[in-house]
């Protein structure tokens, strides 16, 4: 157990911090489902730009990497085009 104040508080934020990542890269991971069991390009190109805004999102604050963000979108961009 942390003896120090500063480290007690340091493992209450790190908790907090990671319910968060945990709980949008969860919503991010859904939302990406979602579009792709969608079978028509119309509802596909409606959603598609609210996931790719999740998954900037989550590289911007470094829960995904950035490189990992640009293959999702790469993939779903196809996924979309080949519809």
């Amino acid at each position: 157990m942390a003896n120090h104040k500063s480290a007690l508080k340091r493992i209450r934020s790190n908790d907090k911090k990671r319910l968060r990542n945990r709980f949008q890269h969860k919503t991010a991971r859904n939302a990406i489902r979602k579009l792709r069991s969608l079978t028509t390009k119309k509802e596909a190109t409606k959603l598609f730009p609210n996931v790719v805004s999740l998954v900037d999102k989550l590289a911007k604050k470094n829960i995904i990497h950035a490189n990992k963000a640009a293959n999702i979108k790469s993939k779903l961009a196809k996924f979309i085009a080949s519809l």
